[in-house]
């Protein structure tokens, strides 16, 4: 495995210094059975919905992700492919793009990196996260869908250190148990929820 690239590294800013935030943040990672439980959840949610989604799923890297137009087309949030440089807004989902790192910078935009995969992965949801965790410290959500490796684990367990929430699909309601069994084991604390009741709890997601 390779090494991952320096901005990830978890926990390097204490959460107090954290980039304050006037609406919730919410990382995703999924992987195997990411489709289907996407196709679940984000149609669910309104175009005012007051938090920000950021996302990442494995797709291989020769593909275009798919999973952007698709889901423009059934939801009513503003789904969009990251960008670098770009900022973050309420009602808005942002997507990994295929075969790059989406990484959160102190100032709260987006970057993208080619930087070599980590645990076999570009885009990385514990890259995602663990940069995520150091920007938003205590006003973050990650939360684990389904999947068949253990990306993500390390990524929500720094958001747990930086104060933020962490919440897992139920292995046994994913279609992939692996990657929500072992974001499980790393964060002992975390809520673990069926996927209806973790759109349940992003559609009640308040400012408060």
């Amino acid at each position: 495995m390779t090494g991952s690239p320096s901005p990830a590294s978890p926990a390097q800013t204490p959460a107090a210094e954290a980039l304050p935030q006037a609406f919730p943040v919410v990382v995703l990672g999924a992987s195997a059975g990411a489709v289907q439980a996407l196709l679940e959840l984000l149609p669910a949610l309104p175009s005012d919905w007051p938090a920000a989604l950021l996302i990442a799923v494995h797709v291989p890297p020769d593909r275009d992700n798919a999973l952007v137009p698709l889901l423009r087309a059934r939801c009513a949030l503003n789904i969009e492919e990251a960008e670098d440089k770009a900022g973050i807004a309420p009602g808005g989902a942002w997507f990994a793009p295929s075969d790059y790192h989406l990484l959160v910078e102190r100032d709260g935009g987006l970057a993208l990196s080619s930087d070599e995969p980590v645990r076999h992965s570009r885009p990385s949801i514990d890259v995602l996260f663990e940069t995520a965790a150091d920007a938003f410290g205590p006003t973050l959500t990650g939360i684990v869908l389904t999947g068949a490796n253990d990306d993500g684990a390390a990524g929500l367990a720094a958001i747990v250190r930086a104060g933020g929430q962490a919440i897992v699909q139920s292995p046994d309601d994913a279609f992939a148990a692996a990657m929500p069994r072992a974001a499980a084991l790393a964060c002992p604390g975390a809520r673990i929820l069926s996927l209806s009741r973790i759109k349940t709890f992003l559609m009640e997601l308040t400012t408060s």
